[in-house]
């Protein structure tokens, strides 16, 4: 059966929960494989609104097992509240619907702490993050000092490694002017919530070897998307994870033979929430329309998101680094009523025509899209479900899209819910 990698192939928000709902319906397993608990993925279902951080998509779907998977950092006391308030929407949650791999790292109150202490020192460049220790985290993991969800099973253990992440973060602690860790009560803390968050823990690259043989069709759902990745993103106004499709491999234990398809979300426009480059941002009333119809607010901070137009030269080059093998093309009708939509094939920068965009920052942020005109359509393209739904001048749009980047559109979303969506290809096709 085919395994399928859905990535968000702009700066995020681009509709990923909806599609991983969507497709879930076929897999049998959906995993998470990297970021955290700054993501936000909303699914509308039925008039009922679920908001996601922490959680996969596919919790919604009864009969799924939902994986976290060692590529994601992760909030215990995050999870558990996320947990019931999705319960208290009348979801079933369970250990047998639900799997935290056992070398997951935790997201621990000193790295919301360190996080903000950072972002709000005036001395530096704000890199534009969400607080939530996200960052501070996959440095642990790195520095090889994070505590990990099996560690909390024995308790010499858990000591020794709070012991390890203390010396390393009272220091960075003193040179910030924040006081030092309480060691106990966060061995208390997590004393406490160890049994609960345990319940849920599992070899997950081994729960995954096994259905990938059994024949079970696995759904990788990344987070953030793929301009924020911290290799190929906009550096430094990036997450601190890799996005691209190649993390799913590592963030969940299988290797990449298992990936057999790769689907790239992509609004038909183009957002950013926080600082760093955006060539096509539009500050007028254009941008605003487009923010206004697309509801354009971060599910996580409520930040107004930056708006601008399609960037063509953006999604080649995304759906190049994460091996794309089709797009999801949402919010086309977002899109409705302009008299004139724009796309971006190339930047000039300093007289000269690139069509990509480059790694240094100074340049990246010299970059002037170069534009091509298109007519729009009046008519509605909402809740649309066939070719045949849509206005020409959208299905024009579409097609010129599929060109510019290289890349054919496999399925087209045209509102929030799940069913109004327009199969091309399916994914999952073996």
């Amino acid at each position: 059966m085919a395994n399928v990698v859905v990535v968000g192939a702009q700066w995020g928000d681009e509709g990923k929960g909806k599609i991983v709902d969507w497709l879930s319906e076929r897999a049998d397993v959906v995993a998470r494989f990297q970021g955290g608990h700054n993501a936000g993925h909303t699914l509308v279902i039925g008039g009922v609104t679920y908001k996601l951080n922490a959680l996969p998509s596919g919790v919604v779907r009864g009969g799924k097992l939902s994986v976290i998977g060692n590529g994601v950092v992760l909030d215990p006391w995050h999870l558990l509240k996320e947990i019931e308030a999705i319960r208290a929407q009348g979801v079933e949650i369970s250990p047998e619907t639900l799997m935290v791999a056992e070398n997951t790292p935790l997201i621990l109150p000193f790295h919301g702490e360190l996080d903000r202490a950072r972002e709000a020192q005036t001395a530096v460049a704000k890199i534009g993050t969400t607080g939530r220790g996200i960052g501070p985290c996959y440095e642990d993991k790195v520095g090889r000092r994070v505590i990990r969800v099996a560690d909390l099973a024995d308790d010499a253990t858990l000591e020794l490694r709070v012991d390890r992440a203390l010396v390393h973060h009272n220091a960075l602690r003193a040179g910030l002017g924040l006081s030092e860790i309480d060691r106990d009560a966060l061995l208390a803390d997590l004393r406490a919530i160890a049994p609960e968050l345990l319940r849920y823990a599992a070899p997950v690259w081994k729960v995954m070897t096994e259905a990938r043989r059994a024949g079970k069709r696995i759904l990788f759902e990344g987070a953030q998307g793929a301009l924020l990745d911290i290799d190929f993103g906009t550096y430094p106004f990036v997450t601190s994870s890799n996005t691209i499709a190649g993390q799913a491999a590592t963030g969940t234990g299988l290797g990449p033979g298992a990936i057999d398809f790769v689907l790239g979300i992509v609004k038909a426009y183009t957002t950013r929430v926080g600082e760093g480059p955006f060539p096509t941002e539009l500050g007028d009333s254009d941008g605003e329309r487009l923010g206004e119809r697309g509801r354009e607010f971060g599910t996580v901070t409520g930040r107004k998101r930056r708006c601008g137009w399609f960037d063509a030269v953006l999604v080649r080059q995304t759906c190049a680094t994460s091996g794309v093998s089709g797009i999801a093309l949402t919010k086309l009708d977002v899109l409705d009523g302009f008299e004139t939509l724009r796309l971006c094939v190339g930047y000039d920068l300093d007289g000269q025509r690139l069509d990509y965009l480059p790694t240094a920052a100074d340049q990246q942020a010299r970059c002037v899209p170069i534009y091509e005109d298109l007519p729009g359509w009046s008519d509605s393209t909402e809740g649309a479900r066939s070719w045949a739904d849509l206005p020409a001048n959208a299905i024009k749009y579409v097609r010129r899209v599929e060109e510019l980047i290289q890349c054919p559109v496999a399925l087209l979303s045209t509102s929030p819910e799940r069913d109004d969506t327009i199969l091309v290809t399916d994914p999952f096709a073996d």
